[in-house]
């Protein structure tokens, strides 16, 4: 049997943890991303991580993602794997340090910096606010935006104790949000324009120590009901501190921006044959 190496990149933003290989050679067959994600994505028999990313060649931008959860389904968009396949693009000379890249969300544009990269995302496509949802007997307060990806926020006055992996579960899989789903955020308001946030991630199906489209919906869905202004400063289960930049004209969201740090964990090489 031919073995073959193939060269990967493991990344960290805000807790999250992706890997990410550079594609525009075809090392992997793209259309093979869930059964690899899977695969390489599971801890403690592979390396391990929230997500995988190919970075492939475009027509349109600097460069194309394909983004891969660790249970294998495709995503639009994640804020921290953006900042992640941003620098990894820009230190390994693919892009400059301002560039674009393709997702299915859009074009996204960001800015690598020395330490920290700022993103630009698209506008939310819907939001509503205070939504009644019954679940098992019980009424919850949800709010809900898309920004690439589907959200659901609640506010909670004891973030600590928050049932976060089975109210999220529960959530996540409601009848109201299929057949998509979302990804649902608990968040708790701080002194200042700060809030703390806890999410529950679709497609790891688990919490996670960051999002960041979470930490953006959660942003904007504060702001929307409590007037918060921009920056936002969002505290990460992780300990990091993302921010939130956003501009508005009329109550119409004109620029949004999410920034944070993406940092090189390791580089090595996978075995085919564990593909």
């Amino acid at each position: 049997m031919l073995v073959e190496m193939i060269p990967f990149t493991k990344m960290s933003a805000a807790g999250n943890d992706f890997i990410l290989i550079d594609n525009r050679t075809t090392v992997l067959d793209p259309e093979r991303g869930t059964e690899i994600a899977r695969s390489i994505c599971r801890r403690k028999v592979s390396v391990g991580a929230d997500g995988l990313i190919l970075i492939e060649d475009s027509r349109r931008a600097d460069f194309k993602w394909r983004f891969f959860n660790a249970d294998g389904s495709e995503a639009e968009m994640c804020g921290n794997g953006g900042r992640c396949a941003a620098r990894f693009a820009h230190l390994k000379g693919i892009a400059p340090p301002r560039l674009t890249f393709e997702t299915m969300a859009g074009i996204i544009k960001a800015e690598v910096g020395e330490e920290r990269v700022k993103l630009e995302l698209p506008p939310p496509s819907r939001h509503c606010l205070g939504e009644t949802l019954l679940l098992e007997g019980t009424r919850y307060t949800i709010n809900s935006i898309t920004v690439g990806v589907p959200h659901a926020v609640l506010f909670v006055d004891d973030l600590s104790g928050c049932p976060v992996v089975t109210l999220g579960k529960k959530i996540r899989f409601a009848d109201h949000f299929k057949p998509a789903g979302t990804n649902v955020n608990f968040v708790s308001i701080r002194q200042g324009s700060t809030i703390a946030v806890r999410t529950y991630e679709r497609g790891v199906e688990d919490e996670t120590l960051a999002c960041g489209t979470g930490a953006v919906a959660s942003a904007l869905i504060t702001s929307a009901r409590e007037g918060m202004p921009s920056p936002v400063s969002v505290i990460t289960r992780g300990g990091e501190t993302l921010t939130v930049y956003f501009s508005k004209e009329q109550d119409v969201l004109t620029e949004l921006f999410l920034e944070g740090g993406a940092a090189f964990v390791y580089e090595g090489q996978l075995y085919s044959t564990i593909i």
